[in-house]
């Protein structure tokens, strides 16, 4: 009786045991050496959080916030542009990095983006709309499986196809100058901008036209290609002093001068054809 009573009078008994028997079990293992952080963790953590503003962009656009979720889908992108940048740096690219890029990227600018421009402006029209809606989402995700099987370690200077966050932030710009939109639909009449701008930029992510790649954070890419440096500098320029109308203009000309390009060597290619079979 005075036993069991002074055992549970002795505060901690039981916390020491445990401490007493998992020390005892440490001693029992091989020892090993610290583990050292693998340099994909860094840019990894990047690219989660480029999922995270997507996620919350979803949430968002639930709520009913559209302007902040298409902001949070820019904040993703800017994520997406410092994993690719930190990988590179700390040399940490690996196919796990490429293939937790490509889910990120197919939620905040596949998924969160075809939800977002159904909301704006494409409920409306009933089954068609949710089929056009989702057209974004499902262009990203063949493009970005195409580019995973395609990947050889090194990215080029040009993309095949338009990149999936390019195409989820040309979205975002269209509903951020929801006025600017609503102007030009009133100017043209009974066409609906949106749902062919929706169509046009889930073929070009599927399509083979060359678009730029993002510049590499190194001197000798920088000397070697300093206009497109000097150009896409002046673009977050831009966007930081007029904002989402900033945005849509370094869009717009980037899907110019992709286009553009395409269409430039197509004639070229077609007139080389006439002159080698003449009639």
């Amino acid at each position: 009786m005075l036993a069991s009573k002074k055992r549970k009078s002795t505060p901690g008994l039981k916390q020491r045991r445990f401490r007493q028997r998992l020390i005892a079990y440490r001693e029992t293992r091989p020892a090993r050496g610290k583990r050292k952080i693998s340099r994909s963790a860094v840019p990894s953590f990047f690219t989660l959080m480029n999922l995270f503003c997507g996620f919350i962009s979803l949430i968002q656009v639930l709520e009913g916030r559209l302007a902040a979720a298409a902001w949070l889908i820019l904040l993703a992108s800017i994520f997406d542009i410092l994993d690719g940048m930190v990988a590179r740096l700390t040399k940490g690219e690996s196919q796990f990095g490429v293939e937790l890029d490509s889910l990120s990227d197919i939620v905040s600018f596949g998924v969160a983006p075809s939800f977002m421009i159904y909301v704006f402006g494409l409920r409306e029209f009933g089954m068609a709309g949710v089929i056009i809606a989702s057209l974004p989402a499902l262009a990203g995700a063949v493009r970005l499986a195409k580019y995973n099987v395609d990947f050889e370690e090194e990215k080029g200077d040009y993309f095949n196809g338009l990149p999936i966050p390019v195409a989820g932030l040309a979205i975002v710009a269209i509903i951020l100058n929801a006025d600017l939109v609503l102007q030009f639909i009133e100017f043209v009449g009974e066409v609906n901008v949106t749902m062919i701008t929706v169509i046009v930029l889930s073929g070009l992510m599927v399509s083979k036209i060359p678009f730029d790649s993002a510049p590499h954070p190194s001197a000798a890419y920088i000397r070697s290609h300093a206009l497109k440096v000097f150009l896409v500098t002046g673009g977050f320029i831009l966007v930081i002093i007029f904002r989402e109308k900033g945005l849509l203009f370094i869009l717009i000309v980037y899907l110019l001068i992709g286009t553009g390009r395409a269409l430039v060597l197509f004639v070229k290619a077609i007139r080389d054809v006439e002159l080698q079979n003449p009639e």
